[in-house]
């Protein structure tokens, strides 16, 4: 685990055993929290597996359902949450649980234990991955890397090798390859990895009909009555890299598709990664614009009265794979203590 996640945990000890989460939920003025989802697996994750914060396994996601309830907490939709913001006065505290990306395990292993436990929850759609012809390249690129014990990459003209033999080298290579791809435009992101996928045989179309529901099996799960559909952008790409127009293009088109799909429009979006290099003033300007009730991010926090009125750049808490002590659900359900950790790493 790298120092930062090692200072976290230490973090959320820290904070439980203190028992200030339930003093902070007491007496702070932040009314709920949007809690942050991708897979749902049983498998413990390889050694190697830099997503691994992005899995958590089907008995911690009832448990913290359990947990939020038995704290006095509120689990409800997104639409409810939006009201409740909107009260003169604070009420009781809520929660909101909401899935990125429609991985086939949210069919399989989450959508059992939501059922079971009457929860409400929001999908966001990224409608080119549901077709099978976009790229979850964050997964791929840690899939080549397990695979390999030395990879080729090529720097302008040169071409650099890098060993991956070790878990440590692995892990290295992948930071920089990630935060590499993070940093380019996105055509330029899809042709490398694209051309880097090809040269160690991984098919990226095959691997996302592997990972993604398709229409057949998105239609199933929404049609759930506990889910609400939202978009995701149709290709998946960070849309504050993107030109104007074709930022606009990716969340109307998303929205497009989802209304021929199922009869009814998207009210609200997720921007893709969603932090601040990801989504900004300029794509919450366009969620408003383009008639999107709420738009949210991965910035870390809890809701108050004044999100009211900035619903298109709401805060969630992501329930981390690395964090899925029982006793750590209490630190996670306290939206107030991310939005002042917000503050002091800001």
């Amino acid at each position: 685990m790298s120092l930062k996640y090692t200072a976290i945990r230490a973090m959320f000890e820290a904070l439980w055993l203190s028992q200030l989460p339930r003093l902070v939920r007491h007496f702070s003025q932040s009314r709920g929290v949007i809690f942050t989802l991708h897979r749902v697996l049983p498998e413990v994750p390889a050694e190697f597996s830099p997503n691994a914060i992005l899995q958590v396994h089907p008995a911690f996601l009832e448990y913290v359902i359990e947990r939020v309830r038995a704290l006095g907490v509120d689990i409800i939709t997104l639409d409810e949450a939006l009201e409740r913001l909107a009260a003169p006065e604070k009420g009781r505290p809520f929660a909101v649980f909401t899935f990125d990306d429609a991985y086939k395990d949210n069919l399989q292993y989450a959508l059992p234990v939501l059922r079971r436990q009457q929860c409400p929850f929001t999908l966001y759609v990224p409608t080119a991955l549901v077709d099978g012809v976009g790229e979850v390249w964050w997964q791929a690129l840690e899939d080549i890397l397990t695979r390999q014990e030395a990879v080729a990459v090529m720097e302008g003209d040169e071409t650099e090798y890098l060993g991956t033999r070790t878990r440590a080298e692995k892990q290295q290579v992948y930071d920089q390859l990630y935060w590499r791809m993070r940093k380019m435009p996105e055509a330029e992101r899809v042709e490398m990895m694209r051309a880097f996928a090809a040269s160690y045989g991984y098919d990226l179309d095959r691997q996302c009909r592997d990972l993604i529901m398709d229409w057949s099996e998105l239609r199933l799960f929404a049609s759930e009555p506990l889910c609400t559909l939202g978009a995701h952008t149709v290709h998946h790409y960070e849309l504050a890299k993107l030109p104007l127009e074709q930022a606009r293009s990716e969340m109307v088109q998303s929205a497009d598709i989802l209304m021929a799909q199922f009869g009814q429009r998207p009210a609200h979006i997720s921007y893709p990664i969603g932090g601040p290099a990801s989504a900004g003033q300029r794509e919450f300007d366009l969620a408003r614009q383009l008639g999107f009730r709420s738009g949210v991010t991965t910035r870390p926090g809890g809701l108050y009265a004044h999100h009211a009125q900035t619903p298109h750049a709401l805060p969630r808490v992501s329930l981390n794979g690395l964090f899925q002590a029982r006793r750590y659900v209490d630190v996670f359900a306290t939206g107030a203590l991310f939005t002042w950790l917000g503050k002091i790493g800001a």
